[in-house]
């Protein structure tokens, strides 16, 4: 996305460097944090953060079967305990507007397998993926060639 202001393009590219460091210092998964931004992608239905997001998570070994069972994560035994409390968190932040907070028994599961600071981690890197989701999307994105 190219934005006009470039104060704030460079202080989002700031933050999501940020971000990415903070997970990977805490601990969280390279490709766990993949899955987090391709399923708040799918939520917001932002094309041109899944175009991104699914080729970076092949990219760093990702299985594409994982990837297009995505949307149906609960249905499938293909993802580990703490991967499903990450997505159905951010499944949870994603949709706030719908709820009005996270469901306790959300944040029970998310808080049980990961420690606190990869739980802030996690929840601004769902926060950073939305607010880049909000922002491709109302700029109409398009796709790279």
């Amino acid at each position: 996305m190219n934005s006009g202001l470039a104060g704030p393009s460079k202080a989002m590219l700031a933050l999501s460097a940020e971000t990415t460091r903070a997970a990977k210092d805490n601990g969280l998964d390279h490709l766990l944090v993949e899955l987090v931004k391709i399923r708040a992608s799918q939520v917001n239905g932002c094309a041109f953060c899944l175009d991104m997001h699914t080729a970076d998570a092949i990219k760093q070994g990702e299985n594409p079967r994982r990837i297009f069972v995505l949307d149906a994560w609960r249905e499938v035994d293909l993802f580990s305990d703490e991967e499903r409390a990450a997505l159905e968190l951010t499944e949870a932040v994603t949709r706030l507007s719908e709820t009005r907070d996270v469901p306790d028994d959300v944040y029970d599961r998310a808080t049980a397998v990961f420690t606190e600071p990869q739980y802030q981690a996690l929840l601004w890197m769902i926060v950073v993926i939305n607010a880049w989701n909000r922002l491709s999307v109302t700029s109409r994105a398009p796709l790279p060639s």
